[in-house]
């Protein structure tokens, strides 16, 4: 859901994932560390990618280094879909216990975010160290670095025996030029507007963003409750979405020469082509290809 507060100059996103999250999870079996890492940034990829304001826009999250534990992680949002997956190494994982530092994860890696705009064939990509604490530390980086937008990002992650993974987070950002603000805060050396808002988001606890019993509507509340006015947007649903789809992959197959495709195919002529996304193995036949 998102808000906005006029008096303020700031707008504002809330999103929790409970079935979602743990259906696509459920396509891999993750250990803790690697699902809290994914469940992050699947949350921060429904933040972001709900911003878009054209319909088939996609929001692609890609945190990648050459020397970490995580060599690859993958979440995008597309048209209110999540998807996500993580290319890990799974003996440097053990080594390191049950709570890795973002650092001890990816080492010296980075952090790309990219909006496609399908509508207008517009596509933009900000990329980042990713530094500091957590996948929402880099992503403040990356709205200061390049958007200019001062921005708050809060994730928190929880797992309870028997009722799976939750995980949700909080954007708030000060509203940029051409829209209910003001100028951006760079041109001003007085923003008390935007450091009234920091003060009383930061006062969020992780229990209340994660608490499934309690409606997002109701964090707003507690947060804002003494501003003058607070506008509301109704929350949209979120679902897992792969867009794996058989057809394409066999167009993309049919490119290679014949004895190429005949190396990519076991002993019974089938080539295995396997999505990362959703786990799923698509058996094409050798001799199906005309």
């Amino acid at each position: 859901m998102g808000f906005t507060i006029p008096g303020r100059h700031a707008r504002g996103r809330l999103v929790r994932l409970g079935p979602v999250l743990d259906d696509v999870l459920a396509a891999h079996a993750y250990p803790p560390p690697i699902e809290r890492v994914l469940a992050s940034a699947l949350v921060l990829a429904a933040l972001l990618g709900s911003t878009l304001k054209l319909e088939d826009g996609q929001l692609t999250l890609q945190a990648q280094t050459e020397n970490g534990v995580i060599s690859l992680l993958v979440a995008d949002y597309k048209n209110g879909e999540l998807r996500g997956y993580a290319k890990f190494d799974a003996d440097r994982l053990a080594e390191l216990g049950p709570n890795p530092s973002l650092f001890g994860l990816f080492g010296k890696g980075y952090l790309a975010i990219t909006f496609d705009q399908a509508v207008t064939g517009e596509r933009y990509q900000g990329i980042v160290p990713l530094e500091g604490e957590s996948l929402a530390h880099a992503a403040e980086l990356y709205f200061f670095q390049s958007e200019q937008i001062p921005s708050i990002i809060r994730i928190a992650t929880r797992h309870d025996a028997g009722e799976g993974c939750y995980a949700a987070g909080l954007m708030l950002q000060h509203l940029p030029e051409g829209e209910v603000g003001r100028e951006r805060l760079h041109v001003r050396h007085d923003h008390p507007e935007w450091e009234h808002v920091q003060a009383l988001a930061v006062t969020l606890q992780d229990e209340e963003l994660t608490d499934a019993g309690l409606p997002l509507t109701d964090i707003v509340w507690r947060l804002f409750h003494e501003e003058d006015e607070v506008r509301v947007t109704e929350a949209a649903p979120l679902a897992k979405g792969c867009r794996c789809d058989l057809a394409h992959i066999r167009s993309v197959i049919g490119r290679f020469p014949p004895e190429e495709r005949a190396d990519m195919a076991d002993d019974q002529g089938i080539i295995g082509v396997d999505c990362a996304f959703c786990s799923r193995i698509f058996p094409l036949a050798v001799d199906s290809f005309a």
